[in-house]
Order: structure tokens, then sequence, then C-alpha cells
């Protein structure tokens, strides 16, 4: 039994010694004092009555390059501009040229199908608008090329309508 009481004693002691050691104590110094400190000055001032006009904040993706179209669809599992997209297409590179602007092309996808593909289909489709726009003489270093694949998507539902607005790309300044 003294063998089992010796071992308590040196246990209860090094927890002692872990309890004090760990724990902390804020003491204030007596030499610290606390001052007060007084302002009983008045200060005056003029103030204008007139506000300063405040600037129109416009996002920069929410300004059309122009008055067309800024987003153009596509068929399921197709980077194929149809005639309506063409055609605004063909505004914006009459636009652009006569009004040089850096723009961005983001390709997207709708869910169907994996990750992957669906990054590689909205480049493939931004590639598309970028293409056109070149042939219609838009100089390609003026256009970015991106794409969301199906993680932006406009419609969250999981049907045909949903599906037919995700496939696209959409034009930003």
């Amino acid at each position: 039994m003294n063998y089992f009481s010796r071992q308590l004693y040196v246990l209860l002691t090094i927890i002692c010694f872990a309890t004090v050691g760990c724990s902390t104590s804020t003491t204030q110094d007596s030499s610290e004092s606390i001052t007060t400190i007084e302002d009983t000055s008045v200060a005056t001032a003029t103030v204008d009555t007139e506000p300063d006009p405040v600037p129109e904040m416009v996002e920069e993706d929410e300004v059309p390059v122009n008055d067309a179209a800024t987003v153009f669809y596509f068929e399921f599992d197709k980077a194929v501009l149809n005639d309506e997209a063409r055609a605004a297409l063909m505004q914006h590179a009459e636009f652009l040229k006569a009004n040089p602007a850096s723009i961005r092309l983001e390709g997207h996808a709708d869910e169907r199908g994996t990750r992957e593909y669906n990054m590689a289909l909205g480049e493939r489709r931004a590639k598309t608008v970028k293409e056109y726009l070149v042939l219609q003489g838009v100089a390609a270093s003026s256009m970015e090329v991106i794409s969301y694949g199906e993680e932006r998507a406009a419609s969250f539902g999981s049907n045909e309508s949903s599906w037919r607005m995700n496939r696209r790309v959409e034009l930003k300044n």
C-alpha cells in the first residue's frame, strides 16, 4: 500500500504543478496610472449645403457593347451559330470595328455531361463566336474567351427550357 500511496502523491503533485503552470493571472502594475484628459475646446466649421453631384455608377457587366443581343443560344451539344445569332454578331462586329473595345466571351453549357466536357463545350461555343467576329474584321486580340461550363447557370431547372437558357455565350465588356 505504501507504493500505491507514493505514486498517488507524485501524480497529484504533478497535476498541481501543471495546473498552476498553465493558469494565467492578470495583475495591474502599480507603476501604471490612469490619466483622464478633458477637452473643453469647441471646433467650428462651415458646412456646404450643396451636395456634390454623384457620378452615376454602372457595373461593367451591365453595359452592353451596343443595342444588339449580347447572349447567344446554342442547340444541345452543339457549337454552331444560328441565323439570329449571326445577325446580332454582325451588328456587334460593325460596332467594334468603329469603336475598338475589349470584350469577354463567356461560354456556358447545361448540366448534362461531365464537368470537364461542359467546360470544353462552353469554350468551343465562345471560340465559335470569336471566330465569327474575327471573320467580320474584329481584332482577335480585343477578345477574351472564357468557359464556365455548367458552373454559372442562368436557369436552375432540370427541364428542356432551363437547359436551353444555359446553353449560351454571353458577350460582355
